[in-house]
């Protein structure tokens, strides 16, 4: 059985740059549109630390919208998911512009009492914005997909209640942050962890739910839309090194796509949708969420979305949330209660 749960990362641009109001807001706005209409849900992974940095330095009077919007969120049931870029934490504003510290970019590298601080600081921002002493973000994924190394934000979040993870794409590989996820390629859709999040482990109490990918040969990856679309974000200068170091991401002969809403044709979506179609008329008894990608900052083509809404209901593919399919998955084969 196949059930696609789609998620976006609500967030403006990486290095600070952008407007909430046309990269959150509007696309955010637009996108509910186009799932109400399918009486369909998505998960909206919050990047929290932006948020309450710019409502603390004032610098973006859309933050209120922002604010109303994440609110009417959670009224309608849409499920609220924690997303952390930390270099925003000791960011300052100066002469118009953010200068993030990229020294605490992978949260997973920083002191555990340090992880403490963010995700609670993070926490607590959500709780005071819903106006709810007790909300828990269910589901979590980690900035630019860092999760490694694992063991101490994993306990962390667990500690505090969280149960999903949804960082990992099968295949990743960025050398400068040290960021391997080729050994979960031979994993299934879904598995519990606790040291390493490639390794299934039934001592974890994490389960990931990875983003769905499928390794492709390198030339398949620039369509125009994807490049029109990298063409439109603002980045900071790299150094030799970082550049080199991006150059080896990609000296290899299959890279891992993502299924991405945002950046995706509708033919892409729907052959890597059809591949699982094919498995699932194999063996139906197993169950596959399908983890669905996209950000608000790229959210351009509404049309492509509401199709791929159409093909799955014309396949009789559910729209769920990680709560939803948290409840449907079997863990006897880990051998974990949770």
């Amino acid at each position: 059985m196949i059930e696609c749960i789609f998620t976006l990362d609500y967030e403006i641009y990486g290095n600070g740059e952008g407007s909430l109001k046309e990269l959150v807001y509007e696309p955010a706005e637009r996108m509910r549109t186009v799932f109400e209409k399918w009486n369909a849900g998505f998960v909206v992974f919050i990047e929290v630390a932006e948020l309450e940095m710019i409502e603390a330095n004032n610098t973006d009077q859309a933050i209120d919208l922002v604010k109303c919007q994440i609110r009417d969120f959670h009224s309608k049931g849409f499920e609220l998911g924690l997303h952390l870029h930390p270099q925003w934490y000791n960011a300052r504003y100066e002469n118009g512009k953010w200068r993030l510290d990229y020294n605490e970019y992978n949260l997973c590298t920083l002191p555990r009492d340090r992880i403490k601080i963010i995700v609670d600081r993070s926490i607590e921002y959500l709780r005071k914005l819903l106006g709810l002493a007790d909300f828990t973000p269910f589901s979590f994924r980690a900035g630019n997909w860092l999760f490694q190394p694992t063991r101490s934000l994993a306990d962390v979040l667990a500690e505090r209640g969280t149960r999903v993870d949804s960082s990992v794409f099968k295949g990743g590989v960025q050398h400068q942050q040290k960021l391997d996820y080729r050994r979960a390629l031979k994993n299934g859709y879904y598995w519990p962890f606790k040291d390493d999040v490639n390794v299934p482990d039934p001592r974890g109490n994490l389960i990931e739910f990875p983003i769905y990918t499928k390794m492709v040969p390198l030339w398949i990856l620039p369509t125009s839309k994807r490049i029109g679309l990298q063409r439109k974000v603002p980045t900071r200068t790299r150094t030799g090194k970082e550049r080199l170091l991006r150059i080896l991401d990609f000296l290899r002969f299959h890279h891992p796509l993502k299924f991405d809403f945002s950046r995706m044709t509708m033919r892409e979506l729907t052959h890597m949708l059809d591949r699982e179609i094919q498995l699932d008329k194999r063996k139906p008894y197993l169950f596959r969420p399908v983890i669905a990608i996209g950000h608000t900052k790229d959210l351009i083509d509404f049309e492509t979305v509401d199709i791929l809404l159409g093909f799955l209901r014309k396949n009789d593919i559910p729209v769920s949330n990680f709560r939803e399919i948290y409840n449907k998955c079997n863990f006897s084969k880990y051998q974990i209660k949770l």
